[in-house]
């Protein structure tokens, strides 16, 4: 893909570009003249002897992307940081990394002086299929995950493929989540093909972008008609729910992505129960999904633990739970389940069984 190949993205707020390009290092060299770069500590370690040229001296701050540093006391030093370092209100910010990384910027971006330009070099997969379009930023306040947040989009996002090279693994299997996840929301046939090319795409990363560009035009479609998340925008949780929780539970050693194939698998199998999709359909999207499926495991004793993340969710207004389950690819329904023994008895027959 060659700089040329640019979605412009709709917004209520102001349109921005996510341009695929195979030179990131010049593309922020002309546009972040002068900016304040927040970089993950292990992109910096990766990548600095292309970044230190564009990154004008003490202009830097390294953040470690871990879950943990999405909070407010964690932006609050940031903001600190560059209030002593005299930023100004026309000077950018520049984020170099993954989804904590957008998060962390786009949060600050926000507050600052009442709202300071900034831009986006997604490095993770997650980041370049998912997160980097839809505006949203998200911060975790003690044991409430993404509680905290604000709608506030990049000036411009940039997309290469040499990131995915370095990525390890279980990265590129938590972005592979979230593609699934879009593909499987939109009827989408590439969630076959993607699934089918599993192992050639691990090995080879770099064929994932045409994947990427597939998700992001999925997610454009639904933000452009939903962008702040009061009806369509809704079914993108699609194994959200039962992902974050997962996360939770496990105290992050699930990634992302795997927890939300994880979260679809467990939807699907609850999709049987409640009468909306039929038992051979869910083991078809078993077969796709299994490949990504996490290893975990969840002890019947921590159901009611579980249970009690899921009553925590920022999407729950009462006791129930608010979730997305479906009919088939395509087929989302918005549905709220009583968090009561029936549920319960349900996720002891799936984790019993996986």
């Amino acid at each position: 893909m060659s700089t040329s190949d640019v979605l412009v993205v709709k917004s209520r707020l102001r349109d921005y570009e996510v341009v695929f390009t195979k030179d990131w290092a010049a593309d922020l060299s002309r546009q972040a003249d002068g900016a304040y770069f927040l970089v993950d500590r292990r992109v910096w370690e990766l990548y600095q002897v292309s970044l230190r040229p564009l990154v004008p001296e003490g202009r830097l701050l390294l953040v470690d992307a871990t879950e943990e540093q999405k909070t407010l006391e964690r932006c609050y030093g940031l903001i600190e940081d560059l209030a002593a370092r005299r930023i100004r209100r026309n000077q950018a910010l520049v984020a170099v990394g993954g989804g904590i990384l957008q998060d962390i910027t786009a949060f600050i971006a926000t507050i600052l002086f009442r709202g300071v330009r900034w831009l986006f070099c997604p490095t993770t997969l997650l980041a370049q299929a998912d997160s980097c379009v839809g505006s949203k930023s998200s911060l975790n306040l003690g044991k409430y995950k993404n509680l905290l947040g604000t709608f506030n989009p990049p000036a411009v996002i940039w997309i290469d493929g040499a990131f995915l090279e370095t990525l390890p693994i279980e990265a590129l299997k938590s972005g592979i989540g979230e593609i699934l996840h879009f593909y499987l929301v939109a009827g989408h046939e590439a969630a076959q093909e993607l699934a089918d090319e599993y192992d050639t795409l691990l090995a080879n990363p770099r064929g994932l972008l045409d994947h990427v560009r597939r998700s992001l035009l999925i997610k454009k479609r639904v933000v452009e008609i939903d962008e702040f998340d009061q009806g369509e925008r809704n079914l993108l949780n699609y194994g959200h729910t039962f992902g974050h929780a997962i996360e939770t539970l496990t105290n992050y050693a699930v990634s992302h992505g795997q927890a939300v194939t994880l979260g679809m698998d467990l939807a699907n199998f609850l999709s049987v129960r409640y009468g909306y999709l039929s038992r051979e359909s869910c083991d078809a999207l078993h077969r796709l999904l299994e490949k990504n499926l996490p290893r975990v495991t969840i002890r019947e004793e921590q159901l009611d633990e579980l249970l009690g993340i899921l009553g925590r969710d920022k999407k729950n207004t009462d006791s129930g739970v608010t979730c997305i389950l479906t009919d088939g690819p395509g087929a989302m329904r918005k549905v709220r389940l009583p968090l009561d023994g029936t549920l319960k008895a349900s996720l002891a027959e799936y984790f019993r069984a996986a």
